[in-house]
């Protein structure tokens, strides 16, 4: 059996976990560092704006699962994400970026993120995940997807934990995968095919995570 171990999210000027209920985030748009990443990230800055969220976010529900995580330690851990508009704003930043420039030059720190899979690659890189990595494009049933997804891999011995989630303007989403012979209430959330019941937008996981911090699992 395939269970949710832990669920991050950033939504509406709020973030927060399943077992730690949501804050407002009255200074930015973003939690602050110390409660997303277990140590400094050196980088954060130059990211665009979806790999900075997406990096939050999936830092909160590593953290909701009690994962511990390590600069000098990797982990088998695999990312599947998808966003509905891509790296289109990173597209035309940088397009924006190469015709100011003269059309012979764009910046490389803008070019690497006019791939949509560049958020999922700078979670793995900061968080040291070993495991496959992969971009899907689905517009019809994107949590659905990608956690279906992400269990296969995990039944497949791709991973022996997977975390897969949405980015979208407005915030993300991601959960942590794991497998167990059976849900284990001090471990896991909820069976992966039963959280995702109902589930077609970060404002739905929102919810589903207000419902689990009020009445439990």
């Amino acid at each position: 059996m395939i269970c949710i171990s832990g669920i991050g999210w950033i939504f509406d000027g709020k973030y927060g976990c399943a077992r730690t209920g949501h804050k407002r985030n009255a200074e930015s748009d973003l939690p602050p560092s110390g409660e997303v990443f277990p140590y400094p990230f050196k980088n954060f800055g130059r990211l665009d704006p979806q790999s900075r969220v997406t990096c939050c976010a999936v830092g909160l529900a590593l953290r909701d699962a009690r994962i511990e995580l390590s600069p000098n330690q990797k982990k088998a851990i695999g990312i599947v994400g998808t966003c509905s508009s891509g790296s289109l704003a990173s597209d035309i930043k940088y397009f924006r970026d190469y015709i100011d420039s003269g059309r012979t030059l764009g910046r490389g720190h803008l070019f690497i993120y006019t791939l949509p899979s560049s958020p999922l690659a700078e979670a793995a890189v900061y968080f040291g995940c070993l495991g496959p990595l992969l971009y899907i494009d689905d517009r019809q049933d994107p949590f659905g997807t990608t956690v279906r997804t992400a269990s296969e891999m995990i039944r497949a011995s791709e991973a022996g934990t997977m975390v897969a989630g949405v980015t979208e303007e407005e915030g993300a989403a991601y959960f942590v995968l794991q497998k167990a012979k059976q849900p284990d209430p001090g471990c896991h959330i909820l069976p992966a095919d039963q959280a995702m019941i109902g589930i077609s937008t970060i404002g739905d996981v929102v919810a589903r995570v207000i419902d689990i911090n009020k009445h439990g699992a």
